[in-house]
Protein backbone atom coordinates (compact mmCIF):
# COMPACT_ATOMS: atom_id res chain seq x y z
CA UNK A 1 0.00 0.00 0.00
CA UNK A 2 1.80 3.23 -1.06
CA UNK A 3 2.11 5.67 1.75
CA UNK A 4 1.83 9.47 0.79
CA UNK A 5 2.78 12.07 3.50
CA UNK A 6 0.93 15.55 3.32
CA UNK A 7 2.52 18.35 4.90
CA UNK A 8 0.01 20.91 4.39
CA UNK A 9 -2.09 23.96 6.59
CA UNK A 10 -4.88 24.15 4.10
CA UNK A 11 -7.41 21.88 6.45
CA UNK A 12 -10.33 22.04 3.74
CA UNK A 13 -7.22 21.24 1.28
CA UNK A 14 -5.43 18.18 2.71
CA UNK A 15 -9.31 16.82 3.34
CA UNK A 16 -10.33 16.94 -0.02
CA UNK A 17 -6.75 15.25 -1.15
CA UNK A 18 -6.99 12.72 1.81
CA UNK A 19 -10.45 11.64 0.62
CA UNK A 20 -9.03 11.31 -3.15
CA UNK A 21 -5.94 9.72 -2.01
CA UNK A 22 -7.60 7.55 0.35
CA UNK A 23 -10.01 5.97 -2.11
CA UNK A 24 -7.71 4.79 -4.31
CA UNK A 25 -5.75 2.52 -1.58
CA UNK A 26 -3.43 5.09 -0.66
CA UNK A 27 -1.91 5.33 2.93
CA UNK A 28 -2.01 8.80 4.36
CA UNK A 29 -0.19 10.53 7.08
CA UNK A 30 -0.38 14.46 8.05
CA UNK A 31 1.89 16.30 9.82
CA UNK A 32 2.16 20.13 9.83
CA UNK A 33 6.07 21.61 10.41
CA UNK A 34 9.11 20.52 8.73
CA UNK A 35 10.47 18.81 11.96
CA UNK A 36 7.40 16.52 11.48
CA UNK A 37 8.13 16.02 8.02
CA UNK A 38 11.76 14.85 8.83
CA UNK A 39 10.43 12.41 11.73
CA UNK A 40 7.90 10.95 9.80
CA UNK A 41 10.08 10.28 6.77
CA UNK A 42 12.82 9.01 9.17
CA UNK A 43 10.61 7.02 10.69
CA UNK A 44 8.54 5.02 7.75
CA UNK A 45 8.54 4.49 4.36
CA UNK A 46 7.42 6.98 2.91
CA UNK A 47 6.66 6.96 -1.23
CA UNK A 48 5.99 10.27 -1.85
CA UNK A 49 5.75 13.60 0.39
CA UNK A 50 3.50 16.60 -0.48
CA UNK A 51 4.79 19.56 0.99
CA UNK A 52 3.19 22.88 1.29
CA UNK A 53 6.64 25.57 1.79
CA UNK A 54 7.15 29.32 1.38
CA UNK A 55 9.68 29.46 -1.89
CA UNK A 56 10.22 33.35 -0.63
CA UNK A 57 11.94 31.18 2.19
CA UNK A 58 15.62 30.06 1.90
CA UNK A 59 14.96 27.06 4.50
CA UNK A 60 13.01 25.03 2.22
CA UNK A 61 16.33 23.81 0.43
CA UNK A 62 17.24 22.60 3.30
CA UNK A 63 14.14 21.12 4.35
CA UNK A 64 14.57 19.25 0.96
CA UNK A 65 18.10 18.28 1.22
CA UNK A 66 17.52 16.28 4.62
CA UNK A 67 14.63 14.47 3.93
CA UNK A 68 16.57 13.20 0.41
CA UNK A 69 19.42 12.28 3.00
CA UNK A 70 16.92 10.66 5.66
CA UNK A 71 15.07 8.60 2.27
CA UNK A 72 16.48 8.89 -0.85
CA UNK A 73 13.60 6.91 -2.26
CA UNK A 74 10.75 9.52 -1.13
CA UNK A 75 9.42 11.28 -3.97
CA UNK A 76 9.08 14.71 -2.92
CA UNK A 77 6.04 17.16 -4.79
CA UNK A 78 6.07 20.97 -3.48
CA UNK A 79 2.61 23.22 -3.09
CA UNK A 80 2.99 26.88 -2.84
CA UNK A 81 1.21 29.78 -2.38
CA UNK A 82 3.94 32.14 -3.98
CA UNK A 83 5.12 32.02 -6.95
CA UNK A 84 9.02 32.13 -7.71
CA UNK A 85 10.45 31.19 -10.88
CA UNK A 86 13.95 31.01 -9.42
CA UNK A 87 13.34 29.13 -6.06
CA UNK A 88 11.05 26.21 -7.94
CA UNK A 89 14.17 25.90 -10.50
CA UNK A 90 16.21 25.33 -7.83
CA UNK A 91 13.96 22.86 -6.56
CA UNK A 92 13.96 20.70 -9.31
CA UNK A 93 17.42 20.50 -9.28
CA UNK A 94 17.23 19.35 -5.95
CA UNK A 95 15.14 16.16 -6.91
CA UNK A 96 11.85 17.57 -6.46
CA UNK A 97 9.45 15.63 -8.97
CA UNK A 98 6.47 18.31 -9.09
CA UNK A 99 5.71 21.80 -8.22
CA UNK A 100 2.45 23.23 -8.07
CA UNK A 101 1.17 26.93 -7.16
CA UNK A 102 -2.43 28.00 -4.92
CA UNK A 103 -4.90 28.07 -5.73
CA UNK A 104 -5.32 24.36 -7.72
CA UNK A 105 -7.90 22.23 -7.71
CA UNK A 106 -7.30 18.94 -5.28
CA UNK A 107 -8.21 16.46 -8.32
CA UNK A 108 -5.56 17.71 -10.29
CA UNK A 109 -2.54 17.30 -7.34
CA UNK A 110 -4.04 13.99 -6.50
CA UNK A 111 -4.24 12.81 -10.09
CA UNK A 112 -0.21 13.77 -10.32
CA UNK A 113 0.56 11.95 -7.30
CA UNK A 114 -1.03 8.59 -8.30
CA UNK A 115 0.40 9.30 -11.87
CA UNK A 116 4.35 9.76 -10.03
CA UNK A 117 3.44 6.36 -7.65
CA UNK A 118 2.43 4.25 -10.72
CA UNK A 119 5.51 5.46 -12.85
CA UNK A 120 7.66 4.40 -9.72
CA UNK A 121 6.11 1.15 -9.33
CA UNK A 122 6.94 0.75 -13.04
CA UNK A 123 10.69 1.64 -12.51
CA UNK A 124 10.68 -0.80 -9.32
CA UNK A 125 9.12 -3.52 -10.90
CA UNK A 126 11.48 -3.22 -14.34
CA UNK A 127 14.15 -2.57 -11.67
CA UNK A 128 13.40 -6.16 -9.63
CA UNK A 129 13.09 -8.02 -13.14
CA UNK A 130 16.33 -6.90 -14.20
CA UNK A 131 18.13 -7.88 -10.91
CA UNK A 132 16.03 -11.24 -11.18
CA UNK A 133 17.48 -12.05 -15.00
CA UNK A 134 20.60 -11.49 -13.64
CA UNK A 135 20.27 -12.83 -10.24
CA UNK A 136 18.90 -16.18 -12.86
CA UNK A 137 21.21 -15.57 -15.55
CA UNK A 138 23.08 -18.78 -14.53
CA UNK A 139 26.22 -17.58 -17.45
CA UNK A 140 24.04 -17.77 -20.02
CA UNK A 141 24.42 -21.16 -22.29
CA UNK A 142 27.69 -21.66 -19.71
CA UNK A 143 26.38 -25.54 -18.25
CA UNK A 144 28.29 -27.90 -16.35
CA UNK A 145 28.96 -29.56 -13.09
CA UNK A 146 32.88 -30.21 -13.36
CA UNK A 147 35.43 -28.77 -10.66
CA UNK A 148 36.98 -26.73 -13.62
CA UNK A 149 33.61 -25.34 -14.55
CA UNK A 150 32.57 -24.13 -10.77
CA UNK A 151 36.39 -22.82 -10.62
CA UNK A 152 36.07 -20.68 -13.52
CA UNK A 153 32.56 -19.47 -12.50
CA UNK A 154 34.23 -18.24 -9.26
CA UNK A 155 36.72 -16.45 -10.34
CA UNK A 156 33.84 -14.28 -13.32
CA UNK A 157 31.87 -13.66 -10.18
CA UNK A 158 34.76 -11.89 -8.30
CA UNK A 159 36.33 -10.18 -11.63
CA UNK A 160 33.15 -9.16 -12.88
CA UNK A 161 32.13 -6.13 -10.62
CA UNK A 162 35.55 -4.57 -11.45
CA UNK A 163 36.86 -2.75 -13.99
CA UNK A 164 39.53 -4.62 -14.67
CA UNK A 165 40.27 -5.67 -18.55
CA UNK A 166 40.07 -9.51 -18.98
CA UNK A 167 41.75 -12.03 -21.23
CA UNK A 168 39.79 -15.10 -22.11
CA UNK A 169 41.56 -18.16 -23.41
CA UNK A 170 40.75 -21.22 -24.75
CA UNK A 171 40.05 -23.56 -27.71
CA UNK A 172 37.80 -22.53 -30.64
CA UNK A 173 33.85 -23.52 -29.42
CA UNK A 174 34.54 -23.70 -25.54
CA UNK A 175 32.31 -20.09 -25.17
CA UNK A 176 34.53 -17.39 -24.68
CA UNK A 177 31.91 -14.86 -25.71
CA UNK A 178 29.59 -16.62 -23.51
CA UNK A 179 31.72 -16.27 -20.43
CA UNK A 180 32.62 -12.25 -21.29
CA UNK A 181 28.79 -12.35 -21.74
CA UNK A 182 28.78 -13.65 -18.02
CA UNK A 183 31.17 -11.29 -17.30
CA UNK A 184 28.93 -7.49 -18.77
CA UNK A 185 26.50 -8.99 -16.98
CA UNK A 186 27.30 -9.21 -13.57
CA UNK A 187 29.39 -6.03 -13.82
CA UNK A 188 27.85 -2.60 -13.06
CA UNK A 189 27.55 -1.97 -16.21
CA UNK A 190 24.94 -4.49 -16.86
CA UNK A 191 22.52 -1.96 -18.34
CA UNK A 192 24.41 -0.45 -21.17
CA UNK A 193 25.77 -2.05 -24.44
CA UNK A 194 27.60 -5.34 -24.72
CA UNK A 195 29.73 -4.99 -28.69
CA UNK A 196 31.15 -7.83 -29.45
CA UNK A 197 34.42 -8.09 -32.41
CA UNK A 198 35.84 -10.95 -34.29
CA UNK A 199 39.15 -8.83 -35.24
CA UNK A 200 39.58 -11.83 -37.42
CA UNK A 201 36.74 -11.69 -39.33
CA UNK A 202 37.04 -8.03 -40.97
CA UNK A 203 39.71 -6.39 -43.15
CA UNK A 204 42.36 -4.33 -41.45
CA UNK A 205 40.66 -0.56 -43.02
CA UNK A 206 36.69 -1.89 -41.66
CA UNK A 207 37.99 -3.27 -38.44
CA UNK A 208 39.73 0.18 -37.58
CA UNK A 209 37.15 2.29 -38.89
CA UNK A 210 34.60 0.06 -36.79
CA UNK A 211 36.13 0.09 -33.80
CA UNK A 212 37.54 3.59 -33.83
CA UNK A 213 35.06 5.24 -36.60
CA UNK A 214 36.43 8.07 -39.26
CA UNK A 215 35.79 11.45 -40.30
CA UNK A 216 33.95 12.31 -43.36
CA UNK A 217 36.35 11.72 -46.56
CA UNK A 218 38.97 10.18 -44.56
CA UNK A 219 39.45 7.55 -47.40
CA UNK A 220 37.45 6.41 -50.18
CA UNK A 221 33.92 5.84 -49.41
CA UNK A 222 33.67 7.71 -46.53
CA UNK A 223 30.72 9.68 -47.09
CA UNK A 224 29.18 10.80 -43.56
CA UNK A 225 31.36 10.97 -40.19
CA UNK A 226 31.29 7.88 -37.95
CA UNK A 227 31.61 6.51 -34.52
CA UNK A 228 33.17 3.74 -33.89
CA UNK A 229 32.20 1.06 -31.29
CA UNK A 230 34.55 2.41 -28.58
CA UNK A 231 32.46 5.61 -28.40
CA UNK A 232 29.33 3.57 -29.52
CA UNK A 233 30.08 1.82 -26.22
CA UNK A 234 29.65 4.59 -23.89
CA UNK A 235 29.49 2.67 -20.18
CA UNK A 236 29.45 -0.46 -21.57
CA UNK A 237 31.36 -3.04 -22.42
CA UNK A 238 33.46 -4.04 -25.93
CA UNK A 239 34.44 -7.69 -26.34
CA UNK A 240 37.18 -8.45 -28.73
CA UNK A 241 37.18 -11.98 -30.30
CA UNK A 242 40.54 -13.36 -31.58
CA UNK A 243 42.60 -10.37 -29.99
CA UNK A 244 45.43 -12.03 -31.37
CA UNK A 245 44.78 -11.25 -35.21
CA UNK A 246 44.83 -7.66 -35.02
CA UNK A 247 47.04 -5.84 -36.86
CA UNK A 248 50.20 -4.42 -35.77
CA UNK A 249 49.47 -0.79 -36.43
CA UNK A 250 45.99 -1.35 -34.48
CA UNK A 251 47.32 -2.63 -31.28
CA UNK A 252 48.93 0.75 -30.96
CA UNK A 253 45.89 2.10 -30.72
CA UNK A 254 44.26 -0.32 -29.21
CA UNK A 255 47.30 0.24 -26.31
CA UNK A 256 46.49 3.67 -25.97
CA UNK A 257 42.41 3.33 -25.56
CA UNK A 258 43.54 0.88 -22.53
CA UNK A 259 45.67 3.08 -21.02
CA UNK A 260 44.97 6.89 -21.53
CA UNK A 261 41.14 5.86 -22.05
CA UNK A 262 41.08 7.98 -25.75
CA UNK A 263 40.96 6.82 -29.22
CA UNK A 264 41.43 8.53 -32.67
CA UNK A 265 39.15 7.94 -35.50
CA UNK A 266 40.70 7.61 -38.92
CA UNK A 267 40.87 11.21 -40.03
CA UNK A 268 41.25 13.25 -36.58
CA UNK A 269 43.55 15.01 -34.96
CA UNK A 270 41.24 15.27 -32.17
CA UNK A 271 41.27 12.49 -29.06
CA UNK A 272 38.05 11.77 -27.61
CA UNK A 273 37.42 10.48 -24.51
CA UNK A 274 36.10 7.03 -23.70
CA UNK A 275 33.89 4.86 -20.78
CA UNK A 276 33.87 1.49 -22.00
CA UNK A 277 35.21 -1.58 -20.33
CA UNK A 278 37.46 -3.95 -22.47
CA UNK A 279 37.26 -7.60 -22.60
CA UNK A 280 39.44 -9.62 -25.20
CA UNK A 281 39.72 -13.51 -25.99
CA UNK A 282 41.97 -15.58 -28.01
CA UNK A 283 42.59 -19.56 -28.74
CA UNK A 284 45.99 -18.53 -29.27
CA UNK A 285 49.20 -18.75 -27.51
CA UNK A 286 49.68 -14.91 -27.12
CA UNK A 287 52.91 -14.77 -25.22
CA UNK A 288 54.26 -17.19 -28.10
CA UNK A 289 53.13 -14.93 -30.28
CA UNK A 290 54.96 -11.81 -28.40
CA UNK A 291 58.01 -14.57 -28.09
CA UNK A 292 57.99 -14.55 -32.26
CA UNK A 293 57.21 -10.67 -32.62
CA UNK A 294 53.60 -10.78 -33.72
CA UNK A 295 52.10 -8.94 -30.80
CA UNK A 296 53.13 -6.38 -28.76
CA UNK A 297 54.49 -7.31 -25.54
CA UNK A 298 53.07 -4.56 -23.48
CA UNK A 299 49.41 -4.70 -24.82
CA UNK A 300 49.78 -8.14 -23.60
CA UNK A 301 50.72 -7.15 -20.26
CA UNK A 302 47.52 -4.60 -20.68
CA UNK A 303 45.17 -7.13 -21.50
CA UNK A 304 46.29 -9.98 -19.30
CA UNK A 305 45.53 -8.16 -16.28
CA UNK A 306 43.38 -11.26 -15.58
CA UNK A 307 43.35 -14.16 -17.58
CA UNK A 308 40.28 -16.99 -17.25
CA UNK A 309 41.12 -19.99 -19.32
CA UNK A 310 38.17 -22.50 -20.02
CA UNK A 311 39.14 -25.95 -20.41
CA UNK A 312 38.24 -27.63 -23.10
CA UNK A 313 34.99 -29.91 -23.26
CA UNK A 314 37.36 -33.44 -23.52
CA UNK A 315 39.05 -32.42 -20.03
CA UNK A 316 35.52 -31.89 -18.57
CA UNK A 317 33.27 -34.99 -19.81
CA UNK A 318 31.15 -34.69 -16.52
CA UNK A 319 29.67 -31.62 -18.21
CA UNK A 320 28.35 -33.18 -21.43
CA UNK A 321 25.33 -35.09 -19.51
CA UNK A 322 24.12 -31.46 -18.15
CA UNK A 323 25.03 -29.75 -21.65
CA UNK A 324 22.71 -32.40 -23.55
CA UNK A 325 20.02 -31.86 -21.97
CA UNK A 326 20.01 -28.16 -22.86
CA UNK A 327 20.84 -28.37 -26.17
CA UNK A 328 17.84 -30.36 -26.54
CA UNK A 329 15.62 -28.14 -24.37
CA UNK A 330 17.37 -25.09 -26.44
CA UNK A 331 16.34 -26.62 -30.39
CA UNK A 332 13.72 -28.66 -29.50
CA UNK A 333 11.07 -25.12 -29.58
CA UNK A 334 12.83 -24.50 -33.51
CA UNK A 335 12.75 -27.58 -34.83
CA UNK A 336 9.47 -28.58 -33.55
CA UNK A 337 10.27 -31.28 -31.38
CA UNK A 338 10.02 -32.64 -28.46
CA UNK A 339 13.09 -34.96 -26.92
CA UNK A 340 13.04 -34.96 -23.30
CA UNK A 341 16.45 -35.93 -23.83
CA UNK A 342 19.14 -39.10 -24.73
CA UNK A 343 19.52 -42.22 -23.41
CA UNK A 344 21.84 -43.54 -21.46
CA UNK A 345 24.40 -45.39 -24.16
CA UNK A 346 24.00 -41.79 -26.44
CA UNK A 347 25.70 -40.19 -23.39
CA UNK A 348 28.15 -42.66 -22.38
CA UNK A 349 29.41 -42.70 -26.36
CA UNK A 350 29.25 -38.34 -26.26
CA UNK A 351 31.46 -38.84 -23.09
CA UNK A 352 34.09 -40.91 -24.92
CA UNK A 353 34.87 -38.33 -28.06
CA UNK A 354 37.30 -36.13 -27.33
CA UNK A 355 35.01 -33.23 -29.32
CA UNK A 356 38.06 -30.99 -30.77
CA UNK A 357 35.54 -28.45 -32.24
CA UNK A 358 34.55 -28.49 -28.00
CA UNK A 359 30.92 -27.23 -27.15
CA UNK A 360 29.95 -25.34 -30.77
CA UNK A 361 30.91 -29.53 -32.11
CA UNK A 362 28.65 -31.09 -29.82
CA UNK A 363 25.80 -28.19 -30.82
CA UNK A 364 26.57 -29.15 -33.79
CA UNK A 365 25.94 -33.09 -33.75
CA UNK A 366 22.87 -32.57 -31.34
CA UNK A 367 21.26 -30.66 -33.64
CA UNK A 368 21.92 -32.47 -36.37
CA UNK A 369 20.88 -35.61 -34.55
CA UNK A 370 17.42 -33.62 -33.72
CA UNK A 371 16.40 -32.91 -37.13
CA UNK A 372 16.45 -36.55 -38.90
CA UNK A 373 15.32 -38.23 -35.76
CA UNK A 374 11.84 -38.44 -33.95
CA UNK A 375 10.34 -40.03 -30.97
CA UNK A 376 11.01 -39.03 -27.21
CA UNK A 377 14.67 -40.00 -26.47
CA UNK A 378 17.38 -39.66 -28.72
CA UNK A 379 18.68 -43.39 -29.14
CA UNK A 380 22.14 -44.36 -30.18
CA UNK A 381 21.36 -45.00 -33.84
CA UNK A 382 20.38 -41.85 -34.09
CA UNK A 383 23.82 -40.01 -34.22
CA UNK A 384 25.37 -39.37 -37.36
CA UNK A 385 27.64 -42.20 -38.69
CA UNK A 386 30.45 -40.01 -38.21
CA UNK A 387 29.94 -40.14 -34.66
CA UNK A 388 29.51 -43.68 -34.47
CA UNK A 389 32.08 -45.00 -36.88
CA UNK A 390 34.95 -46.17 -35.35
CA UNK A 391 33.75 -46.33 -31.80
CA UNK A 392 34.08 -49.18 -28.94
CA UNK A 393 29.98 -50.16 -28.73
CA UNK A 394 29.19 -48.40 -25.11
CA UNK A 395 29.00 -50.78 -22.27
CA UNK A 396 25.50 -51.60 -21.54
CA UNK A 397 24.03 -49.48 -18.18
CA UNK A 398 24.12 -51.04 -15.09
CA UNK A 399 22.80 -50.23 -11.72
CA UNK A 400 25.89 -51.57 -9.52
CA UNK A 401 28.01 -48.62 -8.79
CA UNK A 402 31.26 -50.71 -8.68
CA UNK A 403 30.83 -51.83 -11.97
CA UNK A 404 29.55 -48.60 -13.38
CA UNK A 405 32.61 -46.99 -12.08
CA UNK A 406 34.88 -49.93 -13.53
CA UNK A 407 33.50 -49.14 -16.74
CA UNK A 408 34.26 -45.21 -17.04
CA UNK A 409 37.46 -46.02 -15.60
CA UNK A 410 38.88 -48.41 -18.63
CA UNK A 411 36.74 -45.62 -20.55
CA UNK A 412 39.13 -42.99 -19.27
CA UNK A 413 42.03 -44.90 -19.17
CA UNK A 414 41.61 -45.82 -22.55
CA UNK A 415 40.97 -42.60 -23.87
CA UNK A 416 44.56 -40.86 -22.19
CA UNK A 417 46.49 -43.99 -24.09
CA UNK A 418 44.95 -43.10 -27.10
CA UNK A 419 45.66 -39.25 -26.53
CA UNK A 420 49.24 -39.93 -25.93
CA UNK A 421 50.08 -42.53 -28.95
CA UNK A 422 49.89 -45.94 -26.18
CA UNK A 423 53.05 -43.88 -24.27
CA UNK A 424 51.78 -45.65 -21.36
CA UNK A 425 54.93 -43.61 -18.96
CA UNK A 426 53.55 -40.53 -20.15
CA UNK A 427 49.92 -41.79 -19.66
CA UNK A 428 51.00 -42.53 -16.04
CA UNK A 429 52.28 -39.28 -15.46
CA UNK A 430 48.64 -37.94 -17.00
CA UNK A 431 46.73 -40.02 -14.87
CA UNK A 432 48.92 -39.18 -11.49
CA UNK A 433 49.67 -43.05 -10.66
CA UNK A 434 52.58 -44.90 -11.24
CA UNK A 435 53.99 -46.99 -14.24
CA UNK A 436 53.57 -50.25 -12.35
CA UNK A 437 49.68 -49.30 -11.26
CA UNK A 438 49.06 -48.02 -14.52
CA UNK A 439 49.90 -51.93 -16.37
CA UNK A 440 48.31 -53.19 -13.15
CA UNK A 441 45.17 -51.45 -14.22
CA UNK A 442 45.31 -52.26 -18.01
CA UNK A 443 45.60 -56.25 -16.64
CA UNK A 444 42.63 -55.99 -14.21
CA UNK A 445 40.28 -54.13 -16.44
CA UNK A 446 41.10 -56.05 -19.81
CA UNK A 447 42.42 -53.03 -21.63
CA UNK A 448 43.40 -54.00 -25.13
Amino acid sequence: MPRILIADNDESFSEALLALLSKEGFEIQKVQDPPAVLEAIQGRDIDLALLEVDLRQAGYLELLRQAQELSPRTLVVLIASQPSVETAIAAIRHGVQDYFLKPVPAEEVANRIIQLIELRHQAEEVQFLRRRVHRDYEFLEVIGKSKSLKDLLGIVTKVAPTQTTVLISGESGTGKELIARAIHAHSDRKDKLFLPVNCGALPETLLESLLFGHLKGSFTGAFANQEGLFEKARGGTIFLDEIGEIPQHLQVKLLRALEAKEILPIGSTTPRRIDVRVLAATNRDLLKEVEGGRFRDDLYYRLNIMEIHIPPLRERPEDIPLLVEHLIQKHNPELKKNFRGADGAVIRTLMSLPWKGNVRELDNVIEHTMILADGDWIALEHLPRAITEGKDTPPPFTYELKEALRQYERQHIRRVLEEVGQDRKEAARLLDISLSSLYRKIEELGIA
